[in-house]
């Protein structure tokens, strides 16, 4: 079997290379670029006979793996692509299925191999977690949070006012205030900023 040619993206140095060490230690898998960012994978992909993409979501230039997955499942929708991430962001998972990514793998509590996933990946298959890794913010878990909370309480972590939250998601300043006291409850937090800064370090909810 002739060995399919894999490009890695991720900003840290770490998970990167290992992920590389993955990639060299199979048979099946040869490395053909390990990039630092997602700006121009689509443009590798034009480029060069890519079969699979292991890439992570967040990067520190602003990047963002899942937006470069969509534009690469636009142009060459038959390369294969693994969104690999430490962020539990609760909307990450339906939007790559969305996207049409082919599989899905959580750097530090996912129980499958990586290997395994890019073998089954490469074979048909599409793995994903059952659920984002529960996370804790005061005294709540990221599962206690309702939909909209959650919707909410992204606005919040990009600095918006009450105002703002409410004209962008087309409700009313008084239900925005409510579902943040709720929350605040919830958490315990002492106001609106702790929680957000809690949830934004947690990786909870993350600013488009």
């Amino acid at each position: 079997m002739v060995p399919y040619n894999v490009i890695i993206v991720d900003d840290q140095n770490m998970p990167r290379q290992l992920f590389e060490t993955f990639v060299n230690s199979s048979k099946n898998y040869n490395l053909l670029y390990s990039l630092k960012t997602a700006k121009a994978v689509d443009v590798y992909c034009l480029k060069y006979p890519v079969d699979l993409i292991i890439m992570d979501v967040v990067m520190n230039d602003g990047s963002n793996g899942l937006d470069a997955a969509k534009r690469i499942k636009k142009q060459t929708p038959n390369i294969k692509i693994i969104i690999v991430t430490s962020m539990p962001e609760v909307s990450y998972i339906e939007r790559a299925r969305q996207i049409g990514v082919d599989s899905f793998w959580y750097k530090e509590v996912e129980g499958k191999p990586l290997l395994e996933v890019m073998d089954r990946t490469m074979a048909g298959e599409h793995i994903f977690p059952d659920s984002t890794p529960v996370q804790e913010i005061g005294e709540a878990k990221s599962v206690e949070f309702t939909d909209t909370e959650l919707l909410v309480l992204r606005e919040m972590t990009t600095g918006a006012t009450n105002v703002e939250i409410a004209e962008h998601m087309n409700i009313s300043v008084n239900t925005v205030k409510q579902h943040i006291m709720h929350m605040i409850q919830k958490t315990g937090c002492r106001n609106r900023t702790e929680l957000a800064i809690e949830a934004r370090v947690r990786g909870i909810v993350i600013p488009e």
